[in-house]
């Protein structure tokens, strides 16, 4: 039986090449840089051609060089890719790449958000997809090429996302999967498919839509060019792997209804495992196709979790700053320990999370963040308290929407956030759930991708298999005394949202 699953996580900032062994044990990884291009002031490209670049090297380190120990390349049994979402990247038929990767963060395509909402009811569009129409998805980046590169447009054979071109360079294959396909903005989510009726909204031509495939079908398998780039052996089966958020939810063992995990990171989400998709009437969360066959994902991500923190440490808590670099410290660390001054619901201090406007659950570019209810008796711990609580707040939301469909009484947390303790109290008390912290908060991508390319390839029966993978180092269970206090922060919270909702367009506007 061979020993290692090759996984990648392509993400924005860079590739990580990682090598699990079937038992599930993380053995080396090794993670190569790229650049993205910011321009127009809201445009966002990468050149794939770094990608390639980065998978290389990448792979190359963890199969033996660098110093490392060497691994034979003939006991790999599978590749797979976790890869960044929501892209748009337009090749010719033999798979080269026309002009840059649109990421997913590109919102140059307002205009081709309106264009498709104007030709199909916002309501029906949601129902199929299970998302918003937005200028983040792909079909509206595919729209203006379209209009504008209509040259480009025309060449362009297919249209993939950033994973399923290094599948195709690494077999030949032009082909996608459900998880990224619903990251387009064009699947139909209940028979997996592209929506005519959707292709029909954006005007778009069918045929440059991939052909799709489960997330754990074999793509193809390893050609002998590719693999004397990687230092690889040909005929490795490489899996058609799934987006990142989709990896996340695998590798932390949501793959079955109700395993509920949260990524605290400078954004957050929470997402969710169900048979059926969690459609909320006022739009709230979205759904993306699970790499668990017959399952999906409903979803809600906020923008700045971390990064509130963040904010607050670099313009607020400048003593804590300048006391942990005299100690070697984390300023985290100190400004965790300040908050347990504070009781639960910092005072009767609020804050809303909204410094890059929001996502789920508001859906409000132009929403503020704000301390409401400010006095002079409030403390520097009233004030970190606030903003931890406010971003827990915020994220119980998405949990209630979920909450109505399914029971959810353990909550796994992952990313740099989850390393906090005095946090993790506060989102089991808002929660009331307990929260489960793994022994790697900043691996689950790789790890659901290596989970989905064992299961691709045979070497593991099923995702259940992800127990195998998943070691919980730390519980916090709820505590039922500050509920009352945080059950009158969550009114106000909301509240206050209302009362601000009418104002926040007039901020920051120019005289």
């Amino acid at each position: 039986m061979k020993r290692y699953l090759l996984a990648h996580d392509l993400g924005t900032s860079g590739n990580k090449a990682t090598l699990f062994s079937t038992e599930g044990r993380l053995e080396k990884s090794a993670t190569m840089g790229y650049d993205s291009h910011f321009f127009n002031n809201n445009w966002a490209e990468q050149n794939p051609e770094d990608w390639w670049r980065a998978v290389v090297e990448s792979t190359r380190v963890v199969m033996g060089g660098g110093g490392s120990a060497h691994v034979d390349p003939g006991e790999i049994a599978a590749i797979c890719f976790s890869g960044q979402m929501m892209g748009c990247l337009c090749v010719d038929a033999q798979g080269r790449p026309l002009r840059p990767h649109l990421l997913y963060c590109d919102q140059r395509a307002v205009e081709e958000e309106a264009r498709i909402l104007s030709n199909i009811d916002a309501r029906d569009f949601y129902r199929i997809v299970g998302h918003r129409a937005s200028a983040s998805y792909s079909a509206a980046k595919l729209m203006w090429v379209q209009k504008h590169e209509p040259e480009l447009y025309a060449r362009t054979h297919k249209m993939l996302h950033a994973k399923d071109w290094l599948n195709f360079k690494l077999t030949g294959v032009l082909a996608s999967e459900y998880s990224d396909a619903s990251g387009t903005n064009l699947l139909d989510l209940s028979k997996l498919s592209w929506s005519p009726k959707l292709v029909q909204a954006a005007g778009l031509d069918a045929d440059k839509l991939p052909r799709l495939l489960s997330s754990t079908d074999v793509v193809g398998e390893l050609t002998r060019e590719a693999a004397e780039a990687l230092g690889l052996k040909a005929g490795i089966p490489v899996v058609a792997g799934a987006g990142d958020g989709v990896c996340a939810a695998v590798g932390v063992g949501s793959v079955k209804p109700g395993i509920t995990y949260n990524y605290l990171g400078s954004s957050s989400w929470i997402a969710t495992t169900s048979a059926e998709p969690i459609l909320d009437p006022e739009m709230r969360t979205f759904v993306w196709a699970h790499a668990v066959p017959g399952m999906v994902q409903p979803c809600g991500t906020m923008q700045t979790a971390g990064s509130s923190y963040a904010w607050l440490k670099n313009q607020i808590c400048t003593l804590e700053k300048a006391a942990a670099a005299e100690l070697g410290l984390n300023p985290y660390e100190l400004m965790n320990a300040e908050l347990e001054k504070s009781p639960p619901g910092a005072n009767g201090l609020i804050f809303l999370p909204y410094l890059l406007g929001e996502r789920t659950p508001r859906w409000n570019p132009d929403a503020k963040g704000a301390l409401i209810g400010l006095t002079l008796e409030h403390t520097r711990a009233d004030v970190i308290r606030a903003v931890i609580e406010g971003v827990t707040l915020n994220l119980s939301i998405i949990l209630d929407i979920f909450r109505e469909k399914l029971p959810i009484e353990r909550i796994t947390v992952i990313g740099g956030g989850a390393k906090g303790a005095a946090w993790r109290r506060i989102m089991a008390d808002v929660y009331q759930a307990e929260i489960l912290k793994p022994d790697y908060l900043e691996e689950a991508t790789s790890m659901g991708a290596a989970i989905i390319g064992g299961v691709g390839c045979g070497v593991f029966k099923s995702f259940e298999v992800a127990d195998r993978f998943i070691k919980v180092t730390e519980r916090t269970r709820p505590d039922p005394a500050p509920a009352a206090a945080y059950r009158r922060a969550k009114e106000l919270f909301n509240d206050s949202y209302a009362a601000l909702e009418p104002l926040f367009g007039r901020f920051g506007k120019k005289a």
